[in-house]
């Protein structure tokens, strides 16, 4: 898959291409629908924002993000997603008018052939186009346009808010069913205290900065190195929480692979939610909170052999 990072001077074998466009943020089914519907012989390609607009306004929101960037190109590319145009939203961009965007960005920009959206789309200066807007103005301009219904799941809307709120709540399995694949974390393994090693339970430390948080508490886990010379695919079991035992309060996850030998500093890993196994505690001895690791640890390998 390529990655694009601007709508100008892209080279002509880049253009012609058949899009999906919106945040995609999760990637979740009904994402997968709107993809779906932008296959075709043209080339398939991903228009998507970066950052995401609602940070853009609100930069000082709460983190809401159920993907990085890296993690949504690697779970596009999975889909057989050939480009991906992820425009950088800046004032520039956040100024358009509607027609200016088609205009500017989808025609003489990117020069696409079709282009799908959800019914729920929004776009322009202001949010002030729609997908019906956005029909009329390709129209005009020879661009087939395909507006997706909204995907549901027994009466519930497929959402990421609603994604979201089954992550809060510690119902990672809840989540999956909704997105169509695990929930992941996925980025570079950052140096930590160590503790874990000192432990026996040495850990891939990962920073969680700018992401929704799930409940905060240890999960069974499937752990992809995507990465380095020990590339592969592992059980393990990770805590995501703030380590109150040690008095820090910067939440991070932890990582512990099962059956793993080896160095993973500034290797890149995904590291799959799959069941909440209990909340985050504070121990009152390290000998209490190693016992509780093994029970855990056992614990999720029983769940993930089971799989």
């Amino acid at each position: 898959m390529q990655i694009h990072q601007d709508f100008q001077w892209l080279d002509p074998s880049a253009r012609g291409a058949s899009v999906a466009m919106g945040n995609f943020d999760g990637v979740h089914r009904g994402h997968q629908s709107v993809i779906d519907l932008a296959r075709g012989p043209a080339l398939l390609g991903i228009i998507t924002f970066e950052p995401h607009p609602r940070q853009f306004f609100a930069p000082q929101s709460p983190a809401f993000r159920l993907m990085n960037a890296e993690a949504r190109a690697n779970r596009l590319a999975r889909l057989g997603v050939q480009h991906l145009y992820q425009l950088p939203f800046d004032a520039t961009l956040a100024s358009l008018t509607p027609e200016g965007f088609v205009n500017d960005v989808l025609h003489q920009g990117l020069g696409i052939s079709h282009v799908v959206v959800g019914a729920d789309f929004c776009f322009g200066k202001g949010r002030t186009g729609n997908a019906q807007d956005l029909a009329t103005l390709c129209e005009e301009r020879a661009i087939r346009t395909t507006i997706a219904p909204l995907v549901a799941d027994n009466g519930t809307e497929i959402s990421s808010t609603n994604i979201r709120r089954a992550l809060t709540e510690g119902r990672p399995r809840d989540a999956a069913a909704m997105l169509g694949h695990w929930h992941r974390v996925e980025g570079a393994v950052l140096h930590g205290e160590k503790r874990g090693r000192e432990l026996g339970y040495p850990t891939a430390n990962m920073s969680v900065d700018g992401l929704h948080l799930p409940r905060l508490g240890v999960y069974a886990v499937l752990v992809d190195i995507l990465t380095g010379l020990q590339k592969g695919s592992y059980h393990g079991v990770a805590s995501l929480g703030v380590r109150p035992m040690f008095g820090e309060n910067r939440p991070n996850l932890e990582t512990f692979l099962f059956d793993f030998k080896g160095d993973l500093y500034g290797q890149h890993l995904s590291v799959a939610l799959v069941d909440f196994l209990r909340p985050e505690l504070k121990f009152d001895s390290l000998p209490a909170l190693i016992t509780q690791m093994d029970a855990d640890s056992a614990k999720a390998r029983d769940i993930l052999n089971a799989l």
